[in-house]
């Protein structure tokens, strides 16, 4: 190391670069260096179908789901039951939002249910029956 002791500055190079045979920091462990020292060849060990976007097996279900167009719609509330709660709920002289408060729901549900648009859950209908005081029948 040359020191110019006159102008108080280090002139030696400084070299900055990753520092090798650790395999602790960046890019790859010991084991890996071992290996490529030792001349060893690597295998990447790739899964089967990996960087395709191509899944095998299922073309045939979406083919099926394509083709079939009367099973894929979800049931919804029955005009019989709409009518029911509509119905029941006038009786009592409530809003939407407060039978959707009696039940612990938010008016939406209520708006759904009464519209037909909702999909039937168990849960909700035992409550409104309970609620609204009549059974209510799909």
């Amino acid at each position: 190391m040359s020191r110019d002791i006159g102008s108080g500055q280090d002139w030696a190079p400084v070299v900055f670069g990753k520092k090798g045979g650790r395999g602790g920091g960046g890019g790859g462990g010991g084991n890996t260096q071992a290996a490529r020292a030792a001349g060893a060849g690597q295998t990447n060990g790739l899964k089967f179908g990996a960087g395709s976007n191509r899944q095998h097996g299922t073309h045939l279900n979406t083919k099926i789901l394509d083709e079939d167009h009367e099973n894929t719609k979800h049931k919804t509330v029955s005009s019989n039951m709409k009518k029911q709660i509509l119905e029941a709920r006038l009786a009592k002289g409530w809003t939407q939002a407060q039978l959707g408060q009696q039940i612990n729901e938010k008016p939406q549900i209520i708006q759904q249910y009464e519209s037909g648009k909702a999909i039937p859950n168990p849960q909700v209908i035992n409550k409104l029956s309970r609620v609204l005081g009549v059974q209510l029948r799909k």
